[in-house]
């Protein structure tokens, strides 16, 4: 068997699945193999002896003629140079193409160049294939951005849902706050909100409560530092008549209150000892006794915390019970300080402007670029709360529509350095308070010249590059 292989060459050529031409110098097939015949549907007998360019390959893809003396496969006979070629098309004897690579690879007698073979397959289905993942990667793609709009509708939706709440803002922490409240607000889970004094810590427990299935329910508020341990336990568990001095009559507690609905206790870290325990057992078991009484009373109630203090801290220093911790912080959220997200101030004010328009009956349009800036630079200690108050205040002073700041936001410091001054604004400034310091007067010991080391006449350039006048 081997010695037939040895013996007659073509029948492996023959077996190949690739299409096999022969050519001698002048471009005439000399052989052509089955897998050749299938593809193009010219029999050998046909094109044998013959220049095959002129059957399959005198044109290119889009039609246009293919001279002879620029195919690659003649080139090779001409030059003796092997060639791999790819995205071109052989044609069919019914007049159709298909797509091809092809290697023409020369043949050499006695170190003498005497043709070449040409080695090509069928990549139709290839390119379809390639073709239809270009289109699938393209509708992806499509339907990707598609979904990025939508997704970016839905948030616009929902922010201005939020609007509406007064949850307002775009910066990455601020949303993946509003994520949390909007996943844990499905659920019954206790939550525990944690943040800065004037953060909105209150805002978030509402709105908690508002898209959950107990919205049609009370939202019942405790401030847990607002009460002695006695009143407090009065003031959550409720009271019988009589139980202590002044309880002329049975009073029904915030739990109480609550049933069916949700429990807001607002600087839970300030509880006393004794409460946190009788707390702890409410939250246990859902149910207590009033005050006084011997009726165990059960609720059914969402309970959300608040503080500003670190509770973790608290528990290692004794000075809150751990099971309670434990009990509170199932689904923790932290509330972002306003430094942590400036660029919501824009958003804020916006929604704090509208706000205090319908509360002081202005029209105000909103706030000048400047005076955005100045308030982006500075740090808020006192949080959106504090932001609030500087608004109402500007708005008050305000006799035009859209607000400056006129009053320095650092306290106590009316000269404060505002770092979103420009050198020249910085310069006008401090030379302005100089100058009314010294009734504007320039030359002279008790001149603003002098208190400024400045000669008189430098201080008077100066004024004059900035642009100065005295104020009337």
């Amino acid at each position: 068997m081997i010695k037939n292989f040895l013996n007659d060459p073509t029948l492996l050529l023959n077996a190949v699945g690739e299409g096999i031409y022969g050519f001698d110098l002048s471009g005439n097939a000399v052989f052509v193999n089955p897998a050749a015949e299938r593809m193009t549907g010219w029999t050998a007998d046909e094109l044998l002896g013959k220049k095959i360019h002129q059957y399959h390959h005198h044109s290119h893809a889009d039609g246009s003629p293919y001279p002879a003396d620029e195919c690659q496969i003649y080139c090779t006979m001409f030059d003796g140079k092997r060639r791999e070629v790819k995205n071109e098309v052989f044609w069919r004897k019914d007049g159709s193409a298909f797509a091809v690579e092809y290697t023409s690879t020369p043949v050499y007698k006695n170190n003498q160049l005497i043709g070449a073979v040409a080695v090509f397959r069928d990549i139709s289905a290839q390119q379809q294939t390639q073709t239809q993942l270009h289109e699938a990667l393209a509708q992806v793609k499509h339907l990707s951005e598609q979904l990025k709009d939508e997704n970016d509708y839905l948030i616009a939706e929902l922010n201005e849902d939020w609007q509406d709440s007064g949850l307002v803002g775009h910066s990455a922490v601020f949303q993946r706050m509003l994520d949390q409240i909007q996943l844990v607000s499905e659920t019954d889970s206790t939550v525990l909100i944690l943040g800065e004094n004037g953060t909105g810590k209150e805002l978030v427990a509402r709105n908690l409560h508002r898209l959950s299935k107990r919205n049609e329910q009370a939202f019942i508020k405790v401030n847990c530092a607002a009460f002695t341990p006695s009143l407090l336990e009065s003031e959550l568990f409720g009271h019988e008549r009589g139980s202590f001095t002044g309880a002329n009559e049975r009073r029904k507690g915030r739990f109480e209150l609550a049933d069916h609905g949700t429990l807001f206790l607002d600087e839970v870290a300030e509880l006393p000892l004794e409460s946190q325990s009788k707390l702890l057992r409410v939250l246990q078991e859902r149910e207590f006794e009033r005050v006084g009484g011997s009726q165990t009373l059960k609720v059914d109630i969402r309970i959300i915390a608040a503080t500003n203090r670190n509770l973790w801290e608290m528990v290692q220093a004794g000075q809150f019970r751990m099971d309670l911790y434990y009990r509170l912080n199932v689904f923790p959220i932290h509330v972002p300080a306003l430094k942590e997200r400036k660029e919501d101030i824009p958003y804020l004010c916006q929604n704090l402007i509208a706000q205090i328009n319908k509360r002081l009956g202005k029209q105000l349009q909103g706030l000048s670029t400047k005076a955005i800036r100045q308030l982006q630079a500075y740090d808020w200690p006192g949080n959106i709360r504090e932001l609030q108050n500087v608004l109402e205040r500007e708005a008050i002073l305000s006799k035009h529509s859209t607000l400056q700041l006129s009053q320095s936001l650092t306290a106590g410091d009316d000269n404060a350095i505002n770092p979103t001054l420009t050198l020249d604004e910085a310069q006008k400034q401090h030379i302005s308070s100089v100058l009314a310091l010294c009734n504007w007067k320039i030359a002279g010991e008790q001149g603003a010249a002098n208190k400024l080391g400045l000669p008189e006449s430098t201080l008077r350039s100066k004024m004059q590059k900035l642009g100065m006048r005295r104020q009337s």
